[in-house]
């Protein structure tokens, strides 16, 4: 039966429920409104390609969205984080895409790959069983010290890519020293959602 329905959605079961938690969970510790649901634009990337949102302003000036994510792996609890890393990111870019266009207010790509490092850290670590600072030291040595890129250093997507995780992993760091180290978690919680509503500019001196 599974086989028959893949054509019409299946095979996307696990991807959008996962991809709608994220997307409950950003919008809870940033307080947004929803605008949209992820699981409404989901669909799969095509074999080796990466998680994508595809943005076209139509005429009329409404954004058409498209998120493609990869398939989730059968051990989804095992040592690769890739393809919950890249749902968590093309989330991240959905929801902070809506939240801007529902101010008025425009965005960059950096300023979205800058967000979806932080976002990573922010959903991985809502999942372990005990977040203290020991703990956010692994989870941020895993997402920004054990990584690699797609892209060449000197490209743009190169540079781009490289200087988000490098103020991401900035960021957690100070969020780490100034709050985790002393469980002011409600103040930690605060700096996250001033942070989502920076933008470039202010999040690159923020970190």
């Amino acid at each position: 039966m599974s086989r028959l329905l893949e054509g019409n959605g299946a095979g996307l079961v696990r991807e959008i429920a996962l991809a709608s938690r994220v997307q409950r969970g950003l919008e809870t510790l940033y307080r947004l409104d929803r605008t949209a649901d992820v699981d409404d634009f989901v669909t799969h990337a095509s074999d080796g390609e990466r998680e994508a949102l595809l943005v076209r302003e139509a005429e009329d000036g409404v954004l058409e969205l498209s998120l493609r994510l990869p398939r989730l792996g059968t051990d989804v609890d095992g040592d690769d984080l890739d393809p919950i890393c890249q749902i968590i990111e093309g989330v991240s870019h959905f929801v902070y895409l809506a939240d801007r266009a529902s101010q008025n207010r425009g965005t960059t790509q950096l300023e979205l790959e800058v967000q979806a490092e932080v976002d990573k850290y922010v959903v991985l670590a809502s999942s372990l069983r005990a977040f203290d600072e020991r703990s956010s030291r692994r989870l941020r040595e895993r997402l920004y010290d054990r990584v690699g890129f797609e892209h060449e250093r000197g490209s743009e997507e190169g540079e781009r890519y490289r200087l988000a995780n490098d103020c991401a992993r900035r960021f957690t760091a100070r969020l780490e020293r100034d709050y985790l180290s002393r469980a002011r978690y409600g103040e930690l919680q605060g700096e996250l959602r001033r942070f989502f509503q920076l933008g470039q500019s202010d999040k690159l001196r923020a970190a």
